[in-house]
């Protein structure tokens, strides 16, 4: 048999406490027609008599109390819930997803360092996938992207600078080849290391594509690409803040056809709520030094 609506038990369990149909009009700050009409289109829903009438008010029947001694957990689950929904919208705790593309992963480190020594109650999860996670579907809280601006409806997006890419190489592999910087004609007989989808439509891969370049190793992982370009199997793009971080040697600087833009994007809904916002501003933080640290990049 089924139970609803839920205010119908409700009301139901609040006239058993009540004793009297004018007690629990006012507790649930209802008119007492409305608790007449609850109690009666419950009894009529399930065929069973849930209180004996008389001049003093209502008194449960034995199916009655047996009713609403499961209808009392039931309102206790259900306020435990409340309250742990509310502590996750309101409090800086619980599980907050952010999700980027692989490539973009290592930049966040430190977001999630300082997140996670801030606010020791707040569990950090990185999704780095390919697709593109649908925030509106509670996929993640925040997305790092690269590229055009989003135009998802509903989302709100923040600018936060560009990610300059330059070239780079391991010590190793400059000391086996003669590697000239600036040298475009020097260059062309350079081996790179590179991604391996030829959909990809990250600036510094379609420039690559257009250079006609001679790759050594093309893959996916944007893990192992790096490691390549550490073990000297060849150079390859790396974000600024990434290839000062790994020491390695610069073989082309920055250039502005290389570079993408980054947005900051949440959910309308979720865009306020205390974590999303202390995350966001972690963010915003992090790239604004990196921005800086990235100075002025030279026409390319």
């Amino acid at each position: 048999m089924a139970l609803e609506p839920w205010d119908e038990l409700r009301t139901a369990l609040h006239v058993a406490r009540a004793g009297t149909v004018s007690g629990a009009a006012a507790s649930l700050g209802v008119h007492h027609a409305t608790v007449i009409r609850h109690i009666d289109a419950l009894e009529d829903r399930i065929s069973v008599r849930l209180f004996q009438r008389h001049a003093k008010g209502y008194t449960p029947t034995e199916a009655g109390r047996a009713l609403f001694e499961t209808a009392a957990e039931t309102e206790k689950r259900f306020e435990q819930l409340a309250t742990r929904l509310k502590n996750m919208q309101e409090g800086v705790r619980g599980q907050v997803i952010i999700t980027t593309i692989p490539e973009l992963s290592i930049l966040l480190l430190p977001v999630l360092a300082d997140l996670v020594a801030q606010h020791p109650e707040l569990k950090p999860c990185l999704r780095t996938e390919a697709r593109i996670l649908r925030l509106e579907y509670g996929e993640a809280h925040l997305a790092l992207r690269a590229g055009p601006q989003p135009q998802e409806p509903d989302n709100v997006v923040q600018s936060l600078g560009v990610l300059a890419v330059a070239l780079y190489a391991s010590p190793a592999y400059l000391q086996a080849h003669d590697v000239q910087e600036g040298n475009e004609e020097n260059l062309k007989r350079q081996r790179f290391v590179g991604t391996s989808d030829p959909e990809s439509r990250a600036p510094h891969d379609l420039w690559l594509r257009s250079f006609d370049a001679d790759f050594a190793l093309c893959s996916n992982d944007c893990g192992l690409r790096l490691a390549a370009i550490k073990a000297g199997v060849g150079i390859g793009f790396l974000p600024v803040a990434q290839g000062v971080a790994e020491g390695l040697q610069v073989v082309t600087p920055p250039r502005r056809e290389w570079q993408s833009t980054l947005w900051l994007v949440t959910h309308v809904d979720l865009h306020r709520s205390p974590k999303v916002q202390t995350c966001a501003k972690l963010l915003r933080a992090h790239f604004a030094r990196m921005n800086t640290d990235q100075g002025t990049i030279p026409p390319g």
